[in-house]
């Protein structure tokens, strides 16, 4: 048997439908699964969803106070009011910033952009920038991705004369700032049709209601900013992001070029993936680190080298970034040991002076990956006294709901239910850590801090090919609410096993059900080569995706997860040496047995530190694996360990010292023979002449001794300082009660069934061990 690493909760999509949805959109069987396990049984309501245009756009003055805010935009372009764009420091920001900039300037605005730093300034409106913003000459402020719980620096743009429109699509409070419009797809006095934009998708829209039509241009930006914030790619993100996408394959933007080319990306085949692990993180480093404002240098240049020597230096910066968050997050576990041992907590909260505030957020999420607890990572600045951080949590346990229980001790905390930002005062910081433990201890059971995966595409090998793999482009984009599906195929044999790579560390199988075949590549996962037996009945799970190699394309999975149900039988039979077996064999959970004293004294010396139990001198548990060492004196012995213990692999060396497999037993003519020899002889020498007798016949010296062992049980002559009397009218009797005839006859059985059986007839007979015992177990229950 091998374990899943997670819990598999298979969603199988209704046969019917997905037969509907082929014949009515004439879609492969793969596609038509997805489709249905992600609720789009209906086969107009598909064709919709696969074939989106413009249209599925929403009206931008559907938004609530759209049109106070063009209102008051177009009056200050007129006048030549000077205009700040303030942004974030996220990718979502940043292609914020440059979305509405670009728009404004089409329309001859004044206009600049301000973006806070995240050390000087913290999050969201900043009084003090504010200030200098003022000073500068603004006069009119629209934030973008960020603004909806600025209630102080508003107030104060107010008192000045500042105007502030605020678009953003986070979390609304209470109480609402005093902006002159506010634009967020989910203000509670609006109806917009769709309320999950992201921070991009809000200043796209207010783009879109400026210049009286769609910049169709800005849907790249607006695409990256939507991907990289993780918000659902339904309804007008999906269109936002697919049209991006398609765009942005063939862009000639210098910053689209330059990105592609220092992350080592093809600009052809640009995916939503590209943008999520290679574009976003490189536009969100010089946030992290520091200014954010070079990010929107880059996305707004024109000159190709200018682009190239910011996205360099973006580059250069996610490097840097990921050298500092790997040292913090090897920090944090150290921190994590000292603080909670080896007992983990319901929700992991750990502060370290001087770590960076800017990847704290990362650090936070790889613990929770991790350890799948929810966590908070805070860095601690001692000079001021505060604690600033943010945290990742788990499905059961709102996070921002849980902090929202402890606002008395966090004066800034934003976020939503799986992530979160706050700072608090140093003192404070283990009262946060106590509370949340107890919330998260009347909030997680069991079943909720085990990590579970959703399988909801389950295939068949004759159901994937390279035409169909490469048409799931159509499905795409992947993420949010419209999630990469997570493949299964089940009960396939592996023909090949192996490990790859210089280390070893990546596994390659293929699988096979018999007809088919299919690769599949796990990497970091070449542990489990040793764990997989030949014939044992695998389900994979992972992503699909073509392989190209020489110019030949074949279908193959990326592995993320495997289980057997199958009791594993490992074959060690003829490798006598155990150095080069027991490594595979993990020292702990595992049972060493003979039923040998002899075997324990050859082998225990050569493994010391894996102690050999001998059979039958004290009782058996359950245990995951079980080591036969040598062939059992009956199989009822075997039987006895195997039931007992129940593994779920089983490791058979079966040593035996002589064997009698290969020498036989004599025949009759050969006993005939020996005892007529015997009896015109009347007695022998069996210890001094044996040698000579065995060398004319051509039997081994074994063999010899061995047949006149059984004539001595027998009574047929008597053994007398090695000379062999043969005794007059011997009672007639038949070989087979000699108790060494009977013992040798079984060994030869023995040795037949469990050494020199093919491994399939031994796999044969320890499944039917099992199946035996179950059935018996079932007719209990009946």
């Amino acid at each position: 048997m091998i374990e899943s690493a997670k819990t598999w909760t298979i969603n199988r999509p209704d046969e019917q439908t997905v037969t509907a949805l082929m014949n009515g959109l004439s879609l492969p069987s793969v596609h038509a699964k997805i489709l249905v396990s992600r609720g789009l049984t209906d086969v107009e309501q598909a064709k919709s969803f696969l074939h989106m245009n413009e249209t599925n756009l929403h009206d931008p003055f559907l938004l609530h106070e759209m049109d106070k805010a063009v209102e008051r935009i177009r009056q200050a372009i007129e006048g030549q009011e000077k205009i700040t764009v303030y942004g974030d420091y996220d990718a979502d920001g940043v292609t914020s910033v440059t979305v509405l900039t670009t728009a404004l300037e089409r329309l001859g605005a004044l206009v600049d952009f301000a973006i806070p730093n995240r050390f000087e300034h913290g999050y969201g409106p900043n009084t003090e920038l504010f200030k200098q913003l003022h000073a500068s000459g603004t006069s009119l402020i629209v934030t973008v991705d960020n603004g909806i719980a600025g209630l102080d620096p508003i107030a104060y743009a107010n008192s000045v004369g500042m105007d502030v429109i605020v678009t953003d699509h986070h979390e609304i409070g209470l109480t609402m700032p005093d902006a002159l419009a506010i634009i967020h797809p989910r203000h509670p006095e609006g109806e917009y049709p769709f309320g999950e934009l992201a921070g991009v998708g809000v200043a796209f829209k207010l783009a879109c209601a400026l210049l009286g039509e769609i910049p169709e241009d800005l849907y790249e930006m607006a695409a990256i900013g939507t991907v990289a914030d993780l918000v659902p790619l339904k309804d007008e993100n999906r269109f936002i992001v697919k049209e991006g996408l398609r765009r942005m394959r063939a862009s000639k933007r210098p910053a689209i070029q330059a990105l592609v080319k220092v992350s080592g990306t093809e600009q052809q085949s640009l995916s939503e993936e590209s943008l999520g692990f290679m574009i976003g993180p490189r536009l969100n480093a010089p946030g992290r680190l520091g200014s954010a404002n070079d990010a929107v240098h880059l996305l707004k240049a024109t000159d190709a080298m200018e682009a190239m020597t910011l996205a360099e230096k973006l580059d250069t910066l996610n490097k840097e970034r990921q050298a500092i968050v790997s040292q913090i997050a090897e920090e944090a576990e150290q921190a994590m040991i000292e603080m909670y041992g080896d007992m983990l907590p319901y929700v992991i909260v750990l502060a370290g002076e001087g770590w960076n505030p800017g990847v704290v957020g990362i650090v936070s999420s790889r613990l929770t990956e991790k350890y799948y607890r929810p966590s908070i990572v805070l860095s601690v600045d001692i000079e001021t006294g505060t604690a600033k951080g943010s945290g990742r949590s788990i499905a059961g346990f709102d996070l921002f709901k849980e902090l929202s229980k402890n606002a008395s001790i966090l004066p800034h905390f934003g976020g939503h239910e799986m992530a979160a930002g706050m700072s608090l005062s140093l003192d404070d910081v283990d009262q946060l850590r106590e509370n949340l433990n107890e919330q998260g201890k009347m909030q997680l059971t069991d079943a909720l801090l085990t990590p579970t995966l959703q399988i909801d595409v389950p295939l068949t090998i004759e159901e994937i090919d390279v035409e169909v793999l490469e048409e799931l482009e159509h499905l795409r984009p992947f993420g949010m609410s419209f999630e990469k599906p997570v493949f299964l195929i089940e009960n396939l044999s592996a023909s090949s096993i192996r490990k790859i790579g210089a280390a070893k560390n990546h596994l390659k199988l293929e699988l096979t059900d018999g007809a088919n075949t299919l690769d599949v590549i796990g990497f970091g996962n070449g542990a489990i080569a040793d764990e997989i037996s030949p014939g044992a009945k695998l389900s994979v799970t992972g992503d699909l995706q073509v392989n190209e190699w020489n110019g030949r394309k074949k279908p193959q999975l990326l592995l993320q997860d495997l289980q057997s149900n199958d009791r594993q039988l490992f074959d060690l039979r003829g490798i006598h040496e155990p150095t080069r077996w027991a490594s595979i064999i993990p020292a702990k959970s595992a049972l060493y047995i003979a039923f040998q004293e002899s075997t324990i004294e050859q082998y225990q010396k050569r493994m010391p530190d894996r102690p050999i139990h001998l059979h039958g001198r004290e009782a058996y548990k359950e245990i995951d694996h079980v080591i036969v060492l040598d062939v059992p004196t009956d199989l009822e012995q075997l039987k006895t360990v195997l039931l007992a213990t129940n593994p779920k692999r089983i490791y058979a060396h079966f040593h035996v010292p002589e064997s009698k497999y290969f020498e036989g037993m004599p025949n009759r003519e050969q006993f005939g023979w020996y005892y007529s020899f015997l009896k015109k002889r009347g007695s022998f020498d069996v210890r001094n002449q044996g040698q000579q007798l065995s060398k004319h016949r051509g039997w081994k010296i074994d063999i010899l001794y061995f047949m006149t062992k059984v004539f001595s049980e027998l009574g047929f002559v008597k053994i007398e300082n090695g000379v062999a009397n043969v005794i007059d009218n011997a009672e007639k009797k038949s070989l087979s009660a000699a108790p060494s005839y009977r013992q040798r006859e079984q060994q030869i059985e023995l040795e037949k069934m469990l050494v020199y059986a093919s491994y399939m007839e031994l796999k044969k007979w320890f499944d039917e061990i099992f199946q035996e015992t179950a059935n018996r177990e079932e007719q209990l229950w009946i």
